[in-house]
């Protein structure tokens, strides 16, 4: 019996030890242990995914200005063109009966031209021997004057031979008859005279009625020939050509088909200028729209080569906005060449835009960034470490202050200057940031950041200047750069916070700022530990920086 007791004994301690050597951490049944990973470097690759379509660089679209049945095709889907190929023809019958009559009334309006000009030479010849005839008259009436003065000397001498009793009364008759004959000829020379004159004014009247109408008749000639050039341009245009060097992407039109042009003008081919160049035109979310830039590396697939990967390059962001239900996006051009003819125009992208490569950097997984633990004594102060207005914040200012006195190498009076701006500045700080929330701290920690080096640049002399903006460029955090926190297991074995910065993120990983408190192969924890109730919220501490899925 006493046996049985020492044996019973020793299996009692036995499977004490084993309980107290094989109980989870944390000494409660619910307890489990964290699971931990370490911090290391690799690369990481931040991106935006996106989807798009292929479409043609230039895209021209052959319409018709014409209606009418097509009645002849002579270019079909993926058919090579050239710069005024005829692609198609409409039926020009009318067109061409329609250029055949005005070119009869052309012809008509030059012939009636010539006789025109016949009658304008006529009423000139006319007006030209109505000219010679008063020119003659007036000669005649000329020796017409003449002969009336001779007539009347005449009868001057017969008259004074008469009264002196020596001249017979026959004589003097005789002169005074030829004194009546002239006076009586050259009232007949003026009389046709003026009537000449008067014709040759009808004449002239003619000639430029006749001038008139040849100038109406050249005008009526270039009235018809424009016709008949506007005929005959619409019955080039029955042709229907390509405007560019290409292939046809799309046909719109069938032999036979009557194609109205009354409204608009129809579409009958698309022709893509050059597919060995072809553009993506991506639709990109308004959150990711700030991280694209031009000349950005871009990979993406089609469904059409599913293990095929294709390159292009960021050709331009289109500046206006798409909303559709209350999602807005922009317009990416992706340009890509595409030699091998392989991507046709109308497939679907998946596209990926690289906007951040770092070959070599710490990086923390993401599980470690999401991970919370139970209970409320993890919560981090609610200003990041370079923010804080005391603890580590004045340490941070010490190593500023340390690193300016190395590389700047501040005068004596210099470094007592700029030691009292970052007194005053820390000072100052307590007291601006004292009841703001997290993103107003952030934000008065910014614009007191280039007060700050505001004014220490202007207690230093140029060259010492140039040292310290380098210095500040150096220093300045990247824009993608923001707080985030991880934890750590403490001696006790109990996750302790620690606050980091983050930078790009590929989605399995993100960049972490190198720091006092995290180096290389830190163990961060990822997840595991107790399981219990649902915290609460006030012991969950400020809410998590999400990792970013690309």
């Amino acid at each position: 019996m006493r046996v049985w007791v020492i044996g019973a004994g020793i299996g009692a301690a036995a499977l004490a030890a084993g309980y107290l050597a094989l109980r989870p951490t944390g000494g409660v049944a619910n307890d489990a242990a964290y699971r931990t990973a370490a911090i290391d470097r690799g690369q990481i690759t931040a991106s935006v995914r996106a989807t798009g379509t292929l479409t043609p660089v230039t895209t021209v679209v052959v319409g018709s200005m014409l209606s009418g049945q097509v009645v002849e095709i002579l270019a079909d889907y993926n058919s090579q063109v050239k710069a005024g190929q005829v692609v198609a023809r409409l039926n020009s019958d009318q067109i061409k009966t329609r250029r055949d009559a005005a070119a009869a009334d052309l012809a008509q309006a030059k012939a009636d031209l010539v006789v025109k000009r016949a009658q304008l030479d006529k009423a000139k010849a006319v007006r030209a021997k109505a000219d010679s005839s008063v020119k003659d008259l007036e000669a005649q009436r000329d020796r017409t004057k003449a002969q009336l003065a001779d007539a009347k000397r005449t009868f001057g001498r017969q008259n004074e031979l008469f009264t002196r009793g020596a001249g017979a009364q026959q004589g003097l008759d005789s002169a005074r008859t030829q004194v009546d004959v002239q006076t009586a000829a050259l009232a007949s020379n003026e009389a046709q005279i003026a009537s000449f004159k008067a014709e040759m004014t009808g004449l002239d009247a003619d000639i430029l009625l006749a001038e008139g109408q040849i100038q109406s008749g050249e005008a009526l000639i270039s009235q018809r020939d424009a016709k008949l050039k506007d005929i005959l341009i619409d019955l080039e245009r029955t042709d229907i050509r390509s405007p560019v060097d290409g292939v046809v992407v799309q046909r719109q039109v069938n032999l036979g088909q009557t194609v109205a042009a009354s409204l608009s003008a129809p579409e009958l081919f698309q022709i893509a200028q050059d597919l060995h160049t072809i553009d993506i035109y991506a639709n990109i979310d308004e959150a990711d729209v700030g991280r694209l830039r031009t000349g950005q590396n871009v990979s993406f697939t089609v469904n059409a080569f599913p293990n095929r990967s294709f390159q292009g390059r960021v050709e331009m962001v289109r500046l206006g906005a798409q909303t559709i239900q209350n999602v807005v996006t922009y317009t990416g051009i992706v340009r890509v060449e595409n030699r091998d003819l392989a991507l046709l125009p109308g497939m679907t992208a998946n596209l990926q835009v690289v906007t951040d490569d770092r070959p070599d950097v710490l990086r923390v997984p993401n599980a470690a960034l999401r991970f919370r633990p139970l209970g409320g004594a993890t919560a981090l102060p609610a200003a990041a470490p370079s923010e804080a207005p005391g603890g580590r914040g004045n340490r941070a200012a010490g190593a500023l202050r340390q690193r300016i006195e190395q590389e700047v190498q501040p005068t004596p009076e210099q470094k007592q200057a700029i030691a009292s701006i970052m007194a005053e500045q820390r000072g100052n700080s307590r007291q601006a940031m004292a009841g703001l929330s997290d993103e107003e701290r952030r934000a008065a920690f910014r614009t007191a950041r280039a007060e700050l080096q505001a004014k220490i640049a202007a207690e230093l002399d140029p060259e010492r200047r140039a040292k310290f903006e380098a210095l500040m460029q150096e220093a300045r955090p990247a824009q993608d750069i923001s707080p985030g926190r991880v934890y750590v297991l403490d001696g006790a074995g109990q996750p302790k916070p620690v606050a980091v910065r983050l930078g790009p993120s590929d989605g399995a990983f993100t960049q972490i700022m190198p720091a006092a408190e995290i180096a290389e192969n830190t163990q961060v924890v990822v997840g595991g530990g107790p399981r219990g109730a649902e915290p609460t919220p006030a012991s969950r501490g400020p809410a998590p920086r999400g990792p970013r899925l690309f």
